[in-house]
């Protein structure tokens, strides 16, 4: 498939699993503490939303997915903000502020975040996806890097850049958990087309499978 393909099919495949998506019981107290973290902070998240007009709150659970909400290291991959990069994307910085790597990583380098038009809930996982990378569709696989900490995911992780673990669970929390909880505790957010029906965000029954 091309990429315009790839993104298509995962657009398709997140219309379907983002209204069904829960939260596991064991990380719901999780996936609240690490939501207030990353609401506490809103105004600096804010801040990249007006330099890039990618959603704050994209920007927000990418922040927590590659730097455990770290405003010492660079969006991009989670290296130190001091350094030049040495992981994908290689060679960028130093920086001398967290809101101007932030920068960096969604306008200057790819998939050039900033450029995205569809922030539905289907095209916001989408191009979060394709932030980190389209290596889980092309194994027909779920991203932990979205779904991590729900029903829609169980195993499987590149562990490394092109270094894929089909064994590996990985301990981080997804990008779908982090929204739905953190759209639960702020009503504002509200992604383009977005229905009622995050109040459900709890897995009380087994979800369908994440094969």
């Amino acid at each position: 498939m091309t990429v315009e393909e790839e993104l298509a099919a995962l657009k398709k495949e997140h219309s379907q699993r983002w209204p069904v998506a829960k939260i596991l019981p064991g990380k719901l107290m999780i996936v609240q503490r690490a939501a207030k973290r990353l609401l506490a902070e809103k105004q600096r998240y804010l801040h990249v939303e007006d330099r890039t007009k990618v959603p704050w709150y994209v920007v927000a659970v990418i922040h927590e997915r590659e730097a455990s909400q770290n405003f010492r290291t660079q969006l991009g991959q989670g290296d130190p903000l001091d350094r030049v990069s040495t992981h994908v994307p290689k060679g960028r910085g130093p920086f001398k502020t967290w809101e101007d790597g932030a920068f960096d990583a969604l306008v200057k380098t790819a998939p050039f975040l900033a450029r995205w038009q569809d922030w539905s809930p289907a095209g916001t996982l989408t191009a979060l996806e394709q932030y980190n990378g389209l290596g889980y569709i092309r194994r027909g696989r779920p991203s932990p890097y979205i779904y991590a900490g729900t029903d829609q995911y169980i195993e499987g992780k590149y562990v490394a850049d092109k270094k894929y673990d089909p064994n590996f669970v990985d301990p981080q929390l997804g990008c779908a958990a982090l929204l739905k909880e953190m759209m639960a505790l702020d009503t504002s957010i509200k992604m383009n087309g977005e229905k009622d029906g995050n109040e459900d965000r709890n897995a009380s029954t087994p979800g369908p499978s994440a094969a």
